[in-house]
């Protein structure tokens, strides 16, 4: 990314925060060496002067160690640094199923759906999964495929990072009956699968792991 990322709305500065921690959850769960562009960290959004531009950083306010995407910054990058997974792990886009239709699973391809994908190394499976929805009140629940070799019914994933200071952990895994699964390759599978349940806000990223 060779620009910011925030977005900052006239009305209301800090509607799209999330939206920028959503974004800095995803990059640092993602394969290959993250990289922010100066001044993320900062909440510096390029439009305007004073805090907008990165004389800021040397001049005016300053670099602010206890800023909001800063300390995200830092939380996102120790669960890294703490799951091997998250550095060296296999990559895998995880189909979803809307709590409403549990037995169809695919990409979301709304442009205000949910991502989840997996990063998996030796016996260690971590997931990401965020709501893209930016409109207040629009909650999502899916299910998310999870490996079937590495989980098993009634285990439980505990939150390792989430950019929302209230959030509710996923349900325990449990084992589903038959199911299609529509991949992103256009193939068609089906189940039984292992998967679990999780309710997020939008705007919400949610790092997964035991």
């Amino acid at each position: 990314m060779k620009e910011r990322i925030r977005y900052v709305d006239p009305i209301d500065a800090h509607r799209f925060d999330d939206q920028v921690t959503l974004g800095l959850a995803c990059l640092y769960s993602l394969p290959g060496i993250p990289c922010n562009y100066y001044g993320t960290e900062q909440g510096l959004h390029g439009l305007g002067t004073d805090e907008a531009v990165r004389e800021a950083l040397w001049g005016g306010p300053g670099f602010n160690s206890n800023g909001l995407f800063y300390s995200m910054i830092e939380k996102i990058g120790a669960v890294r640094d703490a799951r091997p997974a998250l550095r060296y792990g296999r990559f895998y886009f995880r189909p979803v199923a809307s709590a409403n239709d549990p037995v169809n699973f695919g990409i979301t391809t709304l442009s205000q759906g949910v991502l989840a994908f997996s990063r998996i190394l030796n016996d260690e499976e971590i997931v990401f999964v965020a709501n893209t929805n930016t409109e207040p009140g629009q909650d999502q629940s899916v299910d998310v495929i999870v490996d079937g070799t590495l989980n098993q019914a009634d285990d439980m994933y505990q939150i390792l990072f989430s950019n929302k200071t209230t959030s509710t952990a996923p349900g325990p895994f449990r084992q589903t009956g038959s199911v299609t699964v529509r991949e992103v390759d256009g193939s068609i599978g089906g189940g039984p699968l292992i998967v679990f349940r999780v309710t997020l806000q939008p705007m919400e990223a949610q790092i997964l792991g035991h």
